[in-house]
């Protein structure tokens, strides 16, 4: 996927979300124009890259392929 295309999905998922807290969250990232510090990140995302990282260190991963197959449908 293009860089092009990656923005058009992001911004479609954007437009068809009202989830405020997503939506504040996505703003609060791309306000920063510097490094995002975890400690500063609300506890909810910061519990959830923790959680991320460590199914990843576990070697619990999805194939990019095959998550997209499965959501597809979604997008």
């Amino acid at each position: 996927m293009s860089i092009e295309e990656l923005k058009i999905e992001i911004a479609k998922k954007v437009f068809e979300t009202d989830d405020e807290n997503l939506l504040s969250e996505l703003d609060m990232l791309l306000s920063h124009s510097e490094p995002v510090v975890l400690e500063e990140l609300p506890q909810h995302v910061q519990d959830g890259i923790k959680k991320g990282l460590k199914q990843a260190e576990e070697g619990k991963l999805t194939p990019h392929d095959e998550v997209m197959k499965r959501y597809a449908k979604y997008l």
